[in-house]
């Protein structure tokens, strides 16, 4: 039997980089934005392993431009995101959950693609161990980059329809540091090996089962919810000879659970309500990017009226209600949603 050397992420890009159809003037170096995305990656997840250690837990006294408490991984991950977008040559506008503004490089290394990203999702749990990740979203600019390909980029290079991106992923940091990209030719995921410093292969074209047995929600909020979320909830906990009730599951951080949702398929589900009428998640970091990367597994996401890809956002921290995961069960949300309105 051949023996074949594990599939590294680096080589991984290298080769989707050769296969991707080379248009006529396609500009820009995928492979080296991607190799800036990990290298940050690597950096935060050896933070996170190390928090208790090097006293990175807690709060710092102030606020985000989400009105959030801002914890010390929070801008070490931030911090770490942007310098190496921003030294990477490829980046033309990046924005991020923890930035009131666009973020430009330096017009000297200014280049063609955008990247949106949550630099750690669910930080608010980090002080108890559970799995945090860095999620983001990688888009074409839309502005013209000038004769030299250095024009400095604009906001609205990043206030793209998630429908416009060209990869995906996350990071997610638990018992082990796990990276799912997800790219036009599908979803894999890497586990960190943390003896060569590299990202290996381990989920190779990642599919999500067309119905699954599980939903995440936080029931919390049950007395919020609007008609249609809580009958879907209601089906879900419902058995008869046709259906066994399905299994709660629910981390309480987006990566986590949808991660969890990606490898068994289900359901994973933040609303609008009645305290939250646009929801909770942000479409440019959270709903758009892992929108891309369930559909792209073979699911559906949608806000239960409209797809998420087809949302065209006016401001960078736009919140949005999201269901996603395996597409019957999704889909029965927005028939669902259909016959009330």
């Amino acid at each position: 039997m051949e023996v074949r050397p594990p599939l590294t992420l680096s080589s991984f890009i290298l080769f989707e980089e050769r296969r991707r159809a080379r248009a006529a003037g396609e500009k820009g170096d995928f492979c080296a934005l991607l190799a800036s995305i990990q290298s940050a990656c690597k950096i935060i997840s050896r933070a996170v392993h190390r928090a208790g250690v090097d006293e990175l837990h807690g709060a710092l006294e102030h606020v985000n431009i989400q009105g959030e408490v801002v914890k010390r991984l929070d801008v070490l991950s931030n911090d770490t995101l942007i310098h190496f977008l921003c030294n990477s040559g490829q980046l033309c506008v990046a924005t991020s959950e923890e930035t009131e503004d666009i973020i430009r490089p330096p017009d000297y290394l200014t280049g063609e693609f955008v990247v949106t990203f949550d630099p750690l999702d669910g930080s608010s749990n980090i002080d108890a161990g559970v799995n945090v990740g860095t999620i983001f979203g990688i888009y074409r600019r839309i502005s013209d980059s000038g004769p030299d390909g250095r024009q400095p980029g604009n906001i609205q290079d990043a206030l793209q329809p998630p429908k416009n991106l060209i990869a995906a992923g996350y990071t997610m940091y638990g018992a082990s540091t796990i990276l799912v990209l997800a790219t036009e030719q599908g979803v894999n995921g890497f586990t960190l090996d943390t003896g060569i410093g590299e990202f290996i292969m381990t989920h190779p074209e990642i599919k999500l089962p067309t119905r699954g047995k599980t939903y995440s929600i936080n029931e919390g909020n049950s007395a919020s919810w609007d008609k249609s979320t809580t009958e879907f909830i209601a089906y879900c906990k419902s058995e008869d000879e046709s259906k066994k009730c399905y299994s709660l599951r629910y981390i309480g951080t987006m990566v986590g659970d949808v991660h969890r949702t990606l490898c068994y398929g289900g359901i994973f589900m933040y609303p609008a309500d009645a305290r939250a009428k646009n929801g909770k998640l942000r479409l440019l970091y959270e709903c758009g990017p892992m929108g891309y990367i369930v559909e792209k597994a073979g699911g559906r996401a949608t806000t239960g009226k409209m797809q998420i890809r087809d949302i065209q956002p006016v401001e960078l921290h736009e919140r949005a209600p999201i269901f996603l995961g395996s597409k019957l069960d999704v889909e029965q949300v927005e028939a669902i949603y259909a016959k009330n309105s």
